[in-house]
């Protein structure tokens, strides 16, 4: 049904989706075939959840893997601004959506590359945001892509739900920052991913210290880590810490994120695509 919200608990009605064993994955189009989703949330804005999925974009780039981002924020959009990239997405006859490149051959799809203007704000509500994500994904010509990088916006929201439902995501990577509030928030995001059956692979923590140039001294500038009790909580294997560092958040500001990347995320991007 169009008016659909997903929970069959409200309605009576007896959906194709609910006959035909649960909501069913978006199909993809004939010209794409992506082995491997991973989606980079976020429990609240600010913490450089952008930051992180371009870098991980990135790192597996340089590794030699056919890498894709779709940008699900959909009215924060910065991913092109990260990659530099501001061109227009084109049509092929078919009337299929053709990617973005970035320097390196990233493909990258945003709403940020629709629009006329790159301030224009995007004000749409839930049901549009969740039909935008599912044309990024069936309507693009991705071609042959090792992992895809969805960049999600924060919460819990239409959004993330619409990603977990309708795309087939292998797992998330959690990014947070170290105050108490931010943690708890986090919980919340690890808690949907478990009620929507969707792994864990890795918490992200930054803005986690900063390291002195001059003395070499730790300054944990946003208090203590708490990435060590969300991972024991959750069993979450993977955790990484990443500095404050000036001439990474320079690099996404000025679009060469794809020749700075933290040499921490090039090692989790190893284990999330062994």
């Amino acid at each position: 049904m169009p008016d659909c919200n997903h929970d069959c608990s409200s309605c009576g009605v007896d959906c194709a989706e609910r006959t035909d064993g649960g909501i069913q994955k978006t199909p993809m189009n004939n010209h794409s075939n992506i082995k491997r989703v991973i989606g980079v949330v976020s429990g609240k804005g600010g913490v450089g959840k952008s930051s992180v999925t371009a870098m991980l974009a990135s790192a597996s780039r340089a590794r030699g893997l056919n890498t894709a981002v779709l940008d699900a924020d959909v009215t924060g959009p910065s991913i092109p601004s990260a990659f530099g990239t501001f061109d227009q997405p084109y049509g092929n006859d078919e009337e299929q959506i053709i990617p973005v490149k970035t320097k390196t051959g990233i493909e990258i799809m945003s709403t940020n590359l629709l629009l006329e203007n790159h301030t224009d704000p995007v004000i749409w509500r839930g049901p549009v945001l969740g039909g935008v994500i599912n044309q990024f994904w069936k309507d693009c010509v991705w071609g042959d892509i090792d992992v895809m990088y969805v960049d999600m916006p924060p919460g819990t929201g239409d959004v993330p739900l619409t990603v977990y439902q309708n795309l087939p995501v292998d797992g998330i990577v959690i990014v947070t920052s170290p105050q108490q509030m931010v943690s708890m928030i986090v919980e919340k995001a690890v808690n949907m991913a478990r009620m929507m059956d969707i792994p864990v692979l890795a918490v992200v923590e930054n803005m986690s210290y900063f390291k002195c140039p001059d003395c070499g001294g730790i300054h944990k500038i946003f208090g203590e880590s708490h990435i060590e009790d969300i991972s024991a909580k959750f069993g979450i294997k993977d955790t990484v810490r990443l500095p404050i560092e000036p001439e990474i958040a320079k690099a996404v500001d000025d679009g060469t994120v794809e020749d700075h990347i933290a040499p921490e995320l090039i090692e989790l991007e190893k284990k999330l695509n062994q």
